[in-house]
């Protein structure tokens, strides 16, 4: 529940913490039990607020009519270093004319099968 100004012609200002349902009922004064309409008197209590959860809300308040679609990712196909479209790295395996495999730059001890 928020919390809204009320000022109390005998009191003064005070706020209170009631539903929204109920944010224009006059509320109750805390010392005199009078009657209080509602009073701007702050601005809305934004700044309390941490810089990255306000600049998070506001992306998403951004980006909240328009949801993305499977189809706006069709440019986004393949991921990036993708074999196909592409040139990957050139394999290590070197092949003899009659078919043995040979790993020049690994472990020379041992054996291809």
């Amino acid at each position: 529940m928020p919390t809204y100004d009320y000022l109390c012609p005998q009191c003064g200002p005070f706020d209170a913490l009631r539903a929204m349902a109920e944010r224009d009922v006059p509320a109750a004064c805390p010392a005199c039990t009078r009657p209080a309409a509602r009073a701007w008197l702050a601005a809305p209590r934004l700044a309390d607020m941490p810089a990255d959860r306000r600049h998070a809300m506001a992306t998403n308040e951004r980006a909240s009519h328009e949801p993305r679609r499977s189809g706006d990712y069709a440019r986004l196909r393949h991921p990036s270093g993708c074999s196909c479209c592409s040139p990957g790295r050139r394999s290590a395996t070197v092949r003899a004319p009659d078919g043995a495999k040979a790993f020049p730059a690994k472990r020379p001890w041992m054996i291809s099968h």
